[in-house]
């Protein structure tokens, strides 16, 4: 199984690929989670990164695909992946389809969250208070719902013309929402 998950920032994403990734047995690959071990480690790619995440800003097509690419290409991902947090602008999206026909490969599902905005900002500043998380202030969080509306929302539409995306509700308690995505999955699986 190769796909993507797709969703606003909170809208939950984070969780739900771990779940996703452990029912199919591939892994779950998370642009963020790359991103802020290279910061905290504070690597050159780190060091980069850091300045876009701080103003809520996407980090460069550039340093994005490389990471990807080179992720991608490690053994544990040759049976299949779940990307999280990519791709995220209809360049990435391009270069995310060179990258697996690359492999001799197609994908399999986009599954996208759906929450309301205002939802998302509370959950966010919410984690924030709980995690610590420099980057999520009330601006900052605005600012990543107002570029993922403008660079990533768009991307939707591309996987819908394509028959790829689920569409499931990412409100309610983590297993349901979990339960809603399994379901989705496996009735496209079975069709």
């Amino acid at each position: 199984m190769r796909m993507i998950l797709m969703g606003p920032p909170g809208a939950g994403k984070g969780t739900q690929a771990k779940y996703v990734a452990d029912r199919f047995g591939i892994p779950a690959i998370s642009t963020g989670d790359i991103f802020r071990a290279n910061v905290s480690s504070g690597t050159e790619l780190g060091l980069e990164a850091k300045r876009y995440m701080d103003a809520g800003e996407y980090v460069p097509d550039e340093v994005t695909n490389h990471m990807v690419r080179n992720r991608i290409d490690e053994p544990d991902a040759v049976p299949g992946f779940l990307l999280d947090g990519y791709p995220r602008t209809l360049a990435q999206v391009e270069e995310l389809d060179g990258m697996i026909k690359f492999t001799g490969h197609s994908l399999d599902a986009v599954v996208v969250l759906t929450v309301n905005p205002e939802e998302l900002i509370g959950r966010l500043l919410q984690r924030a208070k709980t995690e610590g998380r420099a980057d999520d202030t009330e601006d900052v969080i605005r600012r990543r719902q107002e570029v993922y509306a403008e660079q990533t929302e768009p991307l939707i539409d591309v996987y819908r013309d394509r028959n790829l995306l689920i569409e499931v509700d990412g409100l309610g308690e983590i297993d349901e929402v979990t339960e809603r995505i399994f379901a989705a999955l496996t009735a496209v699986k079975q069709s």
